[in-house]
């Protein structure tokens, strides 16, 4: 009786507009006073760092006094760890990652971030070993930001090859009425989460073809798979429709795939789906070619991440107890980061063309357990195991498409294509 009403009570949470859907949020109004400062209307300093990680983009996110110089003889700093990117690894699931794997003495890894400040900042609070990283620049919602970021990277490395590439970097912005652009002109949500990490993706492809037992991991979500709990029952639903909106340029004013009208929530699912695309198309194309791992994983439901931020404050104190005592998908961000290092550190995910899950991957409300924490829906605990993916991420001709028009969206020329052979 218990597990059947907890079932229930779990649908209908889920599929419920007010749990799931955008909250109505008030903004404050900012005025920019330089270019790291800004000051509220209630005459209070906000640092920008700050208001980054919240998802609080400037209108323009990369100047050209931004690039980096060139950090130089990485090689010497790298010796024998494997050479491990990681975007977005100054905060949450990225960090957490990046702490793991400098800690084993078997990685050296470079965090790729938007504030370098901040990220030299939290390696020290992680209490990363001295000399087990270094702090690059990457502004994934600039697409010229991400080629001098993988010019730094290789005058870095010098002919050392990148063992590991893990493309975490994302935003969710479900709240926003009105579409946000990247300086190229793309929807923030696809820009940085799809086109900014499709452009890294190609770029490195060669290079990691150089290293033994090389992998590339883009995280994945639920809510891009409509075979999930997450992604099928909780509206909106990630749909891609006939990709229309790439079609068009995929540039302002054209915020959606689809092209549709935006929708924050959708328009961060739809994202998903194409991450999940990427990692399928990459593997079709170069895994025989070069050996390197392909993979996308799902690290199980944070409930306490900075992600859900703007929904009412009821909801942020009521969703990680529902996700761990109703739903059993919640995982903590310590173990959330322990299972993405897992994919490109455990022996046993060497295998290319994989979903990565844990403990029933939340295709399923969890089965209530003598604990009194369900288990079987991705939550805390558990082994991997290779998931499956829905129709619709699997569906070849709209994934072949979806890369054709990347490429054309990022301006992949012939010089930067991977050269390695393409399978037909």
């Amino acid at each position: 009786m218990v597990r059947f009403s907890s079932c229930v009570l779990a649908a209908a949470m889920l599929a419920s507009t007010e749990a799931f859907a955008p909250a109505l949020t008030t903004q404050r109004s900012l005025t920019t006073t330089s270019k790291n400062i800004v000051t509220s209307t209630t005459n209070s300093p906000v640092i920008l760092s700050d208001m980054l990680t919240q998802t609080e983009l400037p209108e323009k996110l990369y100047f050209p006094e931004d690039k980096e110089a060139a950090k130089v003889l990485g090689g010497v700093k790298i010796g024998s760890r494997k050479l491990t990117v990681i975007t977005g690894a100054s905060s949450g699931l990225g960090l957490n990652c990046a702490a793991k794997l400098a800690k084993t003495g078997r990685h050296f890894v470079v965090m790729a971030v938007r504030d370098v400040e901040k990220g030299k900042r939290v390696a020290k609070e992680f209490g990363f070993p001295e000399g087990s990283y270094v702090v690059m620049k990457l502004e994934l919602g600039s697409l010229q930001s991400v080629r001098d970021f993988v010019f730094n990277l290789k005058a870095f490395k010098s002919a050392r090859p990148v063992d590991n590439l893990i493309c975490n970097a994302a935003v969710y912005k479900p709240t926003d009425p009105e579409p946000a652009w990247t300086d190229d002109g793309f929807e923030q949500s696809m820009g940085i989460n799809h086109f900014g990490h499709f452009l890294l993706a190609n770029l490195l492809v060669d290079d990691m073809a150089k290293a033994k037992g090389a992998r590339m991991c883009i995280v994945g979500s639920i809510t891009g798979n409509t075979n999930t709990v997450g992604g099928g029952l909780v509206y909106p639903r990630a749909d891609l429709g006939d990709l229309s909106g790439f079609s068009n340029g995929a540039k302002e004013p054209i915020a959606m795939a689809d092209g549709k009208p935006f929708f924050g929530a959708k328009a961060y699912k739809d994202s998903k789906v194409c991450n999940m695309m990427t990692v399928s198309e990459l593997h079709r194309r170069y895994h025989d070619s070069t050996g390197i791992a392909f993979s996308s994983m799902y690290p199980g439901c944070i409930a306490e991440t900075a992600l859900f931020r703007e929904k009412r404050p009821w909801f942020r104190k009521a969703f990680p107890w529902f996700m761990k005592y109703v739903t059993g998908g919640y995982v903590g961000m310590e173990e959330a980061g322990e299972r993405l290092a897992q994919v490109v550190d455990d022996p046993q995910c060497n295998k290319s063309d994989v979903y990565w899950s844990w403990n029933g991957g939340a295709q399923q409300v969890g089965r209530w357990s003598a604990d009194g924490k369900p288990r079987g829906a991705g939550g805390s605990g558990g082994e991997i195991f290779e998931n499956a993916q829905s129709d619709a991420v699997r569906d070849r001709d709209t994934a072949k498409k979806m890369w054709d028009l990347s490429v054309k969206a990022v301006g992949l020329n012939e010089k930067e294509m991977p050269k390695a052979a393409m399978a037909p």
